[in-house]
């Protein structure tokens, strides 16, 4: 693999359609057509721009992918037609019919049109080949929204990212919003955003960060509501709607379940309020809050999507959660999150998923539970699904390679939509998304027909390796499927090693000052990142909360199960070394990839593992009052300092070849090569200064 220079990954990001898709070797089925260079693409002469557009991206797909130059000629009645078909049942849904010398995309609309020369892409690229059964079929979204933020970074969204986004089975964008043109890394003319993505068929939700501290029955409510959310949509009149998520929307609600006041205020005297505060209560007065933003904005726009999120509060009983819900005004979508709050017990210990993890291949108590109550009060729902493939468990990758796992997520979610109507789906966070085969199997099973998705990953699986490595690949993947069962999602991990991995700082616990300091390292980050390192937690101790096992009695048991995914992992990494070698020199570049990713992941669990013993020794320290016990736990301090040194460096080699290694959108860079050696001098410095004046204390006379 070659060496990347940082941001390198965006070209390939962005690469919609490869040039090693065809194989040579593959042979046409009976009752199966070939496109061929005689064809042409025939777009209906009135069907308009967006069908132009989407028959310009499908010659330049035959042009890369299938080496076939194909000419465009509107209003022709063979090769491959594209038309509108307005009596389709839904927006978005598509026809294919292929005959002999025809295949004919019909969409209901030209979004229609679009996402069915993506299919026909999506079915060629699986075959291998232009080949194609004679047939014909209706396709439908099952999920509608499936909404992403950018993977390039923070509001980054150029035409071919937007490209890149349609072909992987997404149809609508997210952009964090603070005022007109203001967003979270800051300015951006919203509404060019917003017109560009609309020529790709893509929708544009705005994430509300707009602050709005006012309680609704104030006198002057409906004027205060309206100059914020109602100007909003005055200016962006294309805008597909609004998401809000209770702890940046939060109000000086008059509940006294509630603080009333925002979550850095709630002290009184310097005291911390035990109240929760309104951004993490269902109050009695949220749904008057809501119906305020409703109104400001159902004035502008009647058709704007309104979503409101309730996980800041999933923790609470279930009760006060339904009375929220029976108070809510109508015609507002509820977000709901799968896995968070989910129970784990392990030896009579027990964890509980406290931010987004694919740990969970089933849904928490808090989804079931609302999705259930909201299903009875006919209150649409929307859920963060996390399906683009990238979770909170490593912060800095592109996606998490486990796709057994996925699929059993997936699953769930279907049984969701046809139980309870979840058929809206927030896919990432600020995070970010990768092109992988997650999104792959997402493309395909979230839409009809829907894909058998079991068999669809062994023919992906048979794509990518050429065949003869498939068998490895398949088992790879299911060792880490079977691994990431065992990854601990606590927030002292999940915010701590496991957000950078072995760029992770190891502090050492005896404050030897003379300023009486705290601590805690500022991890370095760019000044232009958007959270930067205020979500990185250095100082590594366990956050305690009331639905789980305190963090000494969890930690032992913790390390067991860390050290049992190590295993999996590894195990998973010779399956897939035995997939490269089997797989011919043109296909070897995914699979070299991914192998990559496995082995950077297989070190963030050496770095998870040894932090956790890290604590586990330092807190010894600090409570020995024996000098022949605090000199014994000095030495293996020193020499779980020295193997987290070796892990950091042999990091580096992985990080120099894959540039999205050690990203993320939000931290931008933070287990790049430099980030690892700063980490290696960190230690290095606290084993030379800190730890050699611990030693020289313990031995005063």
């Amino acid at each position: 693999m070659k060496k990347e220079k940082n941001y390198d990954f965006r070209v390939r990001l962005d690469q919609v359609h490869k040039p090693d898709i065809l194989d040579d070797n593959t042979v046409r089925h009976q009752g199966e057509i070939s496109v061929d260079a005689g064809w042409a693409i025939a777009p209906a002469a009135d069907a308009g721009q967006l069908v132009q557009s989407a028959a310009e991206d499908l010659r330049d797909y035959f042009l890369i992918s299938m080496k076939l130059p194909l000419k465009i000629t509107p209003g022709g009645n063979s090769g491959i037609v594209l038309e509108l078909m307005p009596e389709l049942p839904s927006p978005g849904s598509f026809r294919i019919s292929v005959e002999s010398g025809r295949i004919t995309i019909a969409g209901r609309d030209p979004r229609g049109v679009r996402f069915g020369c993506i299919r026909l892409e999506d079915i060629f690229n699986l075959r291998g080949a232009p080949f194609i059964e004679k047939s014909s079929w209706l396709s439908e979204r099952q999920i509608t929204p499936r909404l992403v933020h950018s993977g390039r970074g923070i509001e980054d969204y150029p035409d071919e990212h937007l490209n890149a986004i349609l072909h992987a089975g997404f149809d609508g964008i997210v952009i964090f919003i603070r005022d007109i043109d203001r967003t979270n890394v800051g300015y951006m003319d919203i509404n060019a955003v917003i017109e560009r993505a609309e020529k790709f068929g893509l929708s544009t939700i705005l994430f509300s960060y707009l602050p709005s501290f006012k309680h609704p029955d104030d006198p002057d409510a409906e004027a205060f509501f309206d100059n914020i959310y109602g100007r909003i949509f005055r200016h962006y009149p294309k805008a597909g709607g609004l998401m809000m998520s209770p702890e940046s929307s939060e109000f000086p609600s008059r509940d006294p379940a509630s603080t009333g006041k925002t979550w850095r205020e709630s002290t009184v005297d310097g005291i911390s309020d035990p109240r929760p505060s309104p951004g993490w209560w269902p109050c009695e007065d949220y749904p008057r809050w809501l119906k305020r933003v409703r109104d400001a904005v159902r004035k502008v726009n009647p058709e704007a999507l309104i979503i409101f999120n309730t996980y800041n509060w999933g923790w609470a009983p279930e009760a006060d959660r339904r009375r929220f819900l029976e108070a809510l005004p109508e015609d507002i979508i509820i977000q709901i999150t799968f896995e968070l709050f989910e129970e784990i017990r392990r030896e009579g210990v027990i964890c509980r998923i406290m931010d987004y993890s694919i740990s969970a291949d089933k849904p928490g108590f808090y989804f079931t539970s609302e999705a259930k109550n909201a299903w009875e009060l006919g209150i649409p729902l929307l859920a963060t699904s996390n399906t683009a493939g990238m979770t909170w468990d490593f912060g800095c990758i592109p996606y998490v390679p486990v796709p057994q796992q996925w699929i059993r997520r997936f699953k769930v979610l279907d049984y969701a939509r046809r139980q309870w109507g979840v058929s809206r789906y927030y896919e990432n966070h600020h995070y970010g998304w990768w092109p992988s085969v997650i999104t792959e199997l997402a493309k395909w099973y979230f839409q009809s027909p829907q894909a058998d998705i079991d068999n669809l990953l062994r023919q992906l699986a048979e794509r990518r390796s050429g065949g003869r490595a498939s068998s490895h690949l398949l088992r790879a993947w299911d060792l880490w499927s079977e691994a990431i069962g065992y990854y601990v999602p606590s927030n002292e991990d999940q915010y701590g090693p496991f957000r950078v991995g072995p760029a992770y700082p190891l502090i050492f616990h005896p404050n030897i000052t003379r300023t009486m300091s705290g601590k805690e390292i500022a991890f370095p980050t760019a000044p232009e990142a958007h959270f930067g390192n205020s979500i990185i937690k250095t100082m590594y101790q366990p956050f305690e909360n009331a639905g789980q096992t305190p963090g000494a009695i969890r930690c032992p048991v913790e390390l067991k199960s860390l050290h049992r995914m190590l295993k999996l992992w590894r195990r998973g990494i010779a399956a897939m070394e035995k997939a490269l070698a089997l797989t011919p020199e043109p296909r070897r570049g995914e699979i070299e990839t991914e192998l990559n990713l496995g082995r950077f992941i297989a070190n963030c669990i050496i770095t998870g593992i040894n932090t956790k013993k890290w604590w586990i020794l330092n807190t010894a320290l600090t409570t020995s009052n024996s000098v022949e016990k605090s000199l014994r736990l000095l030495s293996e301090i020193e020499t779980l300092a020295i193997k987290e040194i070796e892990n950091a460096l042999a990091t580096i080699p992985l990080v120099e070849v894959d540039s999205r290694l050690g990203w993320e959108p939000s931290m931008e860079y933070v287990c790049d090569r430099w980030h690892l050696e700063w980490k290696v001098k960190q230690v290095r410095t606290m084993l030379d200064g800190e730890v050699s004046v611990y030693r020289t204390m313990l031995n005063l006379k």
